[in-house]
């Protein structure tokens, strides 16, 4: 009697660590989703931020755009390369302004101006963007720690659509273009010889 008594404790014991373990494996399971989810979220989180600021820098470019071609003291050419942060009237918490040594911090805006061999540097340059999450932007991938890059332009009109500008065809705006960061690099480090 006493042998079934110990049985059946024992029993008991290994049906509550039974329980416990797929109590536990569940918990793990649903809470490994849950983090993958979450990774999920904030990947769309960070792509529609950035993709935000780039509309809003966009849509600067063409009130600055159509101002310049109003106005007979500016040109759409002397805006090429400007920068569009400083042409709205808003405080950006993840703008950090001109760039410091290297890139900016991940999820974080930066100007980096172009050097010119006589003055130093000249006010034009580019937009950097350091992603936090892996994001599509304008259909490229982009990775943690690979910036992107984009340089405001001047749009024309392309009779020929040959995507070059001829003599005889008219500025009619600015636009943000991606630049590879590679040339921006390049650039300014033979600009600085």
């Amino acid at each position: 009697m006493r042998e079934r008594a110990w049985s059946s404790a024992k029993g008991l014991l290994n049906g509550r660590r039974v329980r416990l373990f797929i109590a536990l494996a569940v918990l793990f399971t649903l809470w490994w989703v849950l983090m993958g989810k979450l990774e999920t979220e904030l990947q769309r989180a960070e792509q529609q931020s950035v993709n935000m600021v780039l509309s809003q820098l966009r849509s600067a470019l063409v009130v600055k755009g159509a101002e310049s071609m109003l106005s007979r003291e500016q040109s759409l050419e002397q805006l090429v390369g400007d920068n569009p942060f400083e042409w709205l009237d808003h405080q950006w918490p993840m703008y950090r302004g001109q760039c410091d040594q290297g890139n900016p911090k991940r999820g974080h805006w930066c100007f980096a101006r172009r050097l010119q061999k006589e003055t130093g540097e000249d006010g034009k340059g580019w937009l950097i963007y350091n992603p936090k999450q892996p994001i599509t932007i304008n259909g490229k991938l982009a990775e943690p720690d690979q910036p992107l890059a984009w340089a405001v332009i001047t749009e024309f009109a392309d009779r020929n659509r040959n995507n070059l500008r001829e003599h005889d065809e008219r500025l009619t705006g600015l636009k943000l273009a991606p630049v590879p960061l590679a040339d921006t690099t390049v650039n300014r480090q033979e600009a600085g010889r």
